[in-house]
């Protein structure tokens, strides 16, 4: 019984992830959405703004307080920000 509840954890978590698969960010150079400090920021967001799982990436970066890169088009500096307003 056991070994059946950490099979389904295992397959809730590869299905909450797919999004992955479908993001546009995979197609690209990772580097450019993990810029030096004071980098350019606007290669990644472009690339974000035509991304069907935008938001899903978003949801994610919030939920898993990602600090560093871009997610859901948004920098770590955009995201607090947008934390502090929801609280």
């Amino acid at each position: 019984m056991r070994e059946l509840m950490v099979i389904d954890s295992l397959v809730s978590d590869e299905e909450a992830l797919s999004w992955q698969e479908r993001s546009l960010c995979a197609q690209t150079d990772p580097e450019a959405f993990f810029p030096e400090k004071g980098g350019s920021t606007r290669e990644a967001k472009k690339v974000c703004i035509g991304c069907e799982v935008r938001s899903e990436c978003l949801e994610y970066a919030l939920a898993n307080d990602e600090r560093f890169g871009i997610w859901g088009g948004l920098s770590e500096r955009e995201r607090r920000k947008l934390k502090k307003r929801a609280v």
